[in-house]
């Protein structure tokens, strides 16, 4: 794929600013033909530098909510292998939604989702914490979201009472 740098900068940024862009207005900010955009676009797709495009939904205005939790993991690396083959094998359960190696005190930070408290706690004590090469976890319970992604959840309606004299 050919692109030049800052055209591939600049379709990044207005993609991640607002992936629902139309491609007229994506071409339009990038002062190339709609045609052209298009075929970016689906280059980009078929390279794989677009992975995915994904709605961010506030948890507490719909119906599924979640428990939300995020493991700090530490592991032992594998020789020939490093952190990468035991991260793959963590980061491909279906529980967990995000994971990246760290530097800091812990290997691996791991994001998952639950229906119930129980339900992420036997997922870590069942599934992660048994991984051989897993030395240990530490899991805090996300309790709720001002701001994911560059996104800020909004705020409630109501403001503070006055304090009386």
């Amino acid at each position: 794929m050919n692109i030049k740098p800052q055209l591939l900068n600049d379709i990044v940024r207005l993609l991640e600013s607002n992936a629902r862009l139309d491609i007229v207005d994506i071409a339009s900010a990038l002062g190339i033909s709609v045609d052209e955009a298009a075929r970016l676009l689906a280059d980009l797709e078929k390279e794989k530098f677009i992975l995915a495009y994904k709605t961010i939904f506030d948890p507490e205005k719909i119906q599924r909510k979640p428990v939300r939790a995020v493991i700090e993991v530490k592991i032992t690396p594998e020789r020939g292998g490093g952190f990468d083959k035991l991260s793959r094998r963590i980061a491909g359960f279906e529980e967990v939604t995000s994971c990246f190696l760290m530097s800091g005190a812990y290997d691996l930070l791991v994001f998952l989702e639950g229906e119930s408290l129980k339900e992420v706690a036997l997922f870590v004590s069942e599934k992660l914490a048994t991984l051989p090469g897993v030395i240990s976890t530490a899991t805090h319970f996300m309790l709720k979201t001002y701001k994911e992604q560059g996104i800020i959840f909004s705020s409630p309606t109501h403001s503070r009472l006055p304090i009386s004299p």
